[in-house]
């Protein structure tokens, strides 16, 4: 049985949970597999422009985006060791952050329920737009459980004040309220979510993929060494301005043509975009 699968859409590539008779509940297996998918789709980026993905979906089948930890692989960790517990909170803890850190913008589509460990996985993706049916739960503590691998991304997401309420009451909350607190950026009819998440997807995959590479890069410098930004600005401008990439974009916006990277979802040249874009 499939737990996930990869879609590839021209230059969009989809990250799919494929585990809706258990609601996309995380385990061993599954988050296993997810960090192979992701190395190696971050490995990609090493590839000809053309093969490697611009873009990131992360998604889900089923009614339910994914209901957090799956219960009873949590229960047989009970009867594990203190260093077998370490080791497996590792995983997750190492999932997270190869999340946070592909060389591409991630976007995550969300449905149904969210809860506990999908919270992570929304907020290690650089965006995410839920359906207007999606609810959301920082459930681990009514299960006598703390969201400590998932605690750095959402805070980072939703600051730490809305964390001290969420983490510790437990309760759920709906789509608006998530896009109140930064967890998502909008919310998008139920039957309308994977139809507005490609169509931004699509946005993404007409910008520059270094260029885009080098932003993320720019903002995580900004989140763990502010006292060196500035310099760190500078430098990144100074060496990006003068690559290959943007030498292209600059000549191809004075051409009044596609930059050679400038593909459609469908894999085939995207017309002209509009010079106000």
């Amino acid at each position: 049985m499939t737990l996930f699968r990869i879609e590839r859409h021209g230059p969009l590539a989809e990250l799919i949970l494929t585990r809706p008779e258990r609601h996309n509940a995380l385990n061993a297996a599954l988050i296993t597999g997810l960090q192979e998918a992701l190395d190696d789709l971050g490995h990609a980026h090493g590839q000809p422009i053309a093969q490697r993905p611009h873009a990131l979906i992360l998604r889900a089948e089923g009614a339910h985006f994914c209901a957090g930890a799956d219960l009873d692989w949590m229960r047989s960790l009970a009867h594990r060791d203190f260093e077998h517990n370490r080791e497996d909170a590792r995983q997750l803890a190492r999932l997270l952050h190869t999340l946070s850190q592909l060389p591409m913008p991630t976007l995550a589509l969300v449905q149904g329920a969210a809860y506990g460990g999908a919270l992570g996985l929304i907020a290690a993706c650089d965006m995410a737009i839920a359906a207007e049916g999606a609810r959301f739960c920082l459930s681990e503590v009514r299960l006598g459980l703390v969201p400590a691998m998932i605690s750095p991304y959402v805070v980072r997401a939703i600051g730490l004040r809305q964390c001290q309420r969420y983490m510790l009451s437990a309760e759920p909350f709906d789509a608006i309220t998530a896009c109140r607190l930064r967890l998502v950026h909008e919310t998008a009819h139920d039957t309308a979510l994977l139809q507005r998440g490609r169509h931004l997807a699509e946005r993404l995959c007409q910008n520059g993929p270094e260029a885009m590479k080098e932003t993320k890069r720019l903002l995580g410098h900004l989140a763990l060494d502010p006292d060196r930004f500035e310099q760190i600005c500078v430098d990144t401008l100074a060496r990006v301005r003068v690559a290959p990439e943007a030498q292209e974009g600059m000549q191809a916006f004075f051409d009044k043509r596609p930059p050679r990277w400038h593909h459609d979802v469908d894999g085939r040249q995207a017309a002209q975009p509009k010079e106000e874009q």
